[in-house]
């Protein structure tokens, strides 16, 4: 479904954040991707959904080549972004973000609200709030359920669990291995080692922009080396 092909981006003249990546991710997994603060993670994601522009490598989507379209055209290939920190909009009501996420489609808006609402039943609660004033778990609901109102291919979360209790951070995870049985492709960036690899099919890790371990998410619980850098065992 996508495939990156020895993708590098820089920031400034000097700082290169993604070093020459090559990945693949087929249609029906859950891909992983892992690493510490600053392994550029968050920067490989908005470099897939045309925010940032790859400075070389190639990026495809089932077999179309996307790395210079606008983030616009990538939405409209079938490509949501959940980003890091959710970005709703506050002000608007939960109803009204999810009718943004909605644009791109020309279906029956109820119905999809209505599958929406049955992956997260409290938006449906919370329908006419707005979306400031939900709780931080509401609000990563929330977004998730705009990406998913475009009835993505690719669903790409940027840290869902980042700043939740562990009781949400379980439900989050859950809810992400129920989007996949759906039909939905997920690739997920987490600093949540050992619950992204739970749920993951494949795996990679990232260490300073660079790919240094891949495979399947129960072969990399297993490793030494992710059991002592990140799960802290």
């Amino acid at each position: 479904m996508l495939v990156c092909k020895s993708v590098s981006v820089t920031h400034g003249k000097k700082i290169t954040a993604v070093k020459d990546i090559s990945l693949e991710v087929k249609e029906g997994e859950i891909v992983a991707l892992i690493g510490g603060n600053g392994a550029g993670k968050s920067t490989f994601l908005r470099t897939v959904s045309g925010i940032h522009r790859a400075q070389s490598g190639e990026i495809y989507f089932h077999g179309r080549r996307m790395d210079s379209l606008p983030p616009y055209k990538i939405a409209a290939l079938g490509i949501a972004h959940v980003p890091e920190g959710r970005r709703i909009f506050s002000r608007l009501t939960v109803l009204e973000n999810l009718e943004l996420g909605f644009y791109l489609q020309k279906g029956n808006l109820e119905a999809r609200l209505e599958n929406i609402f049955s992956i997260f039943p409290v938006l449906k609660e919370r329908l006419r709030q707005p979306g400031g004033t939900l709780s931080g778990g509401e609000q990563q609901m929330l977004a998730m359920g705009r990406s998913l109102m475009s009835a993505p291919r690719l669903l790409m979360l940027d840290e869902p669990s980042m700043g939740l209790s562990p009781i949400l951070v379980e439900r989050i995870f859950q809810t992400l291995k129920a989007i996949n049985a759906q039909g939905t492709t997920l690739l997920l960036v987490e600093q949540n080692a050992q619950q992204s690899l739970s749920i993951a099919h494949r795996a990679y890790v990232l260490e300073t922009g660079k790919i240094v371990l891949e495979g399947t998410g129960a072969d990399l619980l297993e490793n030494d080396l992710i059991r002592q850098a990140y799960l802290g065992i």
